[in-house]
């Protein structure tokens, strides 16, 4: 029997997936990892594991990925300023190439020829896993059961889990397509397919709606090392820790929504809200940083860079050879990025309002207007005269 890892969720496809592949003759090993979307929380492990293996699963791994996810893949993406159309901090986006790294790693152990998962095939993570997936490992088989099986709609799929008693939860309704992890939360379907609708609160998991909200503000301080955050309030954490602190505050703050209508690697545009409290406050900070350490010629090109960085993570190109040497670059840029940055989140907003750096390239005897002012504005003549002399006809 052929063996094949399947990269499961616990929900009503994946489940489905291990079933149909075993009447194809598929010996399925089902993979979850925890990305920080709140398993033995909200997401019952032992009740998962025991729906994979009643599906028809001969094994199952579940891997508590957190640490390596928050280092490896956030961390890289928070130095490079990394954010998608300006709105999509790219949560989502970042966890598909751990996944697809560890359903190649499981695949070699279990000497599987072939990895599944349960994506369509009009969305992004496909793209993201498949080509992640052959980078690592171009032998091993893909495949998209979701793409080409019988079912064409999910009451259907629900008929045949019942029929092969597979225990999905048949009668909760959701509405929202959701996927969750440390860094954020992507919602989609339902009735923000509609344009002209504003998201409804129940859209949102991990937000206060901002108008709901504390009439006063929260402050928080952020410490920043060699563009790495170290400290929350002057207390030292690891980076789980304090991103989950964070969107713990923010959330209450109704700060990291966004509403965007997004353009799909695929190419067609999808409607998408996202709630990310604890990126939006680490996105902010650390810009915000860079803007008082970084001269403005660098500076300046490393926005360029984070646009581009951005789109190869969305595009699924995690591993390749680009998206490398741009971590290099990137790497290089953060040895002076160290201080604190203090915080206002306000109905829904987190604007910087301080900031410290004994790096800083800002010096108050140049910038004040004060009687402090060291500045020679002589200089400015000669300085404009010759900045302006290409441009004289």
């Amino acid at each position: 029997m052929k063996k094949v890892i399947l990269a499961y969720s616990g929900g009503l496809d994946t489940s489905c997936i291990v079933k149909w592949l075993n009447e194809r003759g598929y010996d399925v090993i089902c993979f979850m990892a925890d990305l920080g979307q709140g398993l033995g929380q909200g997401e019952d492990i032992e009740a998962i594991e025991e729906r994979a293996y009643a599906a028809g699963a001969s094994k199952v791994y579940i891997k508590d990925l957190q640490d390596e996810f928050a280092q490896s893949f956030v961390l890289p993406a928070l130095k490079a300023n990394a954010i998608y159309e300006g709105k999509y901090l790219l949560a989502t986006a970042l966890g598909r190439p751990l996944i697809a790294k560890y359903l190649v790693q499981i695949a070699h152990k279990e000497k599987a020829h072939a990895i599944a998962h349960g994506c369509t095939g009009k969305g992004n993570d496909q793209v993201r896993l498949e080509v992640a997936a052959g980078i690592l490992d171009p032998k091993l088989e893909i495949i998209a059961p979701v793409r080409s099986w019988e079912f064409k709609s999910r009451e259907e799929e629900i008929e045949y889990a019942q029929m092969h008693n597979i225990p999905i939860d048949v009668t909760k309704k959701k509405p929202y397509s959701i996927d969750r992890n440390l860094w954020g939360i992507s919602i989609e379907s339902g009735i923000l397919e509609d344009l002209e609708q504003e998201p409804p609160e129940d859209a949102y998991m991990i937000t206060k709606s901002p108008s709901g909200t504390t009439s006063y503000p929260r402050y928080v301080e952020i410490y920043f090392e060699k563009g790495i955050p170290k400290k929350l309030d002057g207390k030292s954490c690891k980076l789980t820790t304090l991103i989950s602190r964070l969107n713990e505050i923010g959330g209450l703050y109704g700060v990291g929504r966004s509403d965007l209508v997004e353009n799909r690697l695929v190419g067609i545009k999808s409607r998408e809200i996202y709630e990310a409290p604890a990126a939006t406050i680490l996105y902010t900070a650390h810009k915000e940083l860079e803007s008082l350490v970084l001269d403005r010629e660098l500076a300046h090109f490393k926005e360029m860079i984070a646009l581009k960085y951005s789109e190869l993570v969305y595009y699924g190109l995690w591993y390749s050879p680009l998206k490398e040497a741009l971590d290099s670059f990137v790497e290089s840029t953060q040895e002076l990025v160290s201080g604190t940055i203090k915080l206002k989140l306000f109905k829904g907003n987190c604007v910087a309002v301080a900031r410290k750096s004994q790096n800083a390239l800002y010096k108050k005897e140049l910038a004040t207007y004060g009687k402090e002012d060291k500045f020679n504005q002589q200089l400015a003549e000669g300085f404009i005269k010759i900045w302006g002399m290409p441009y004289k006809r």
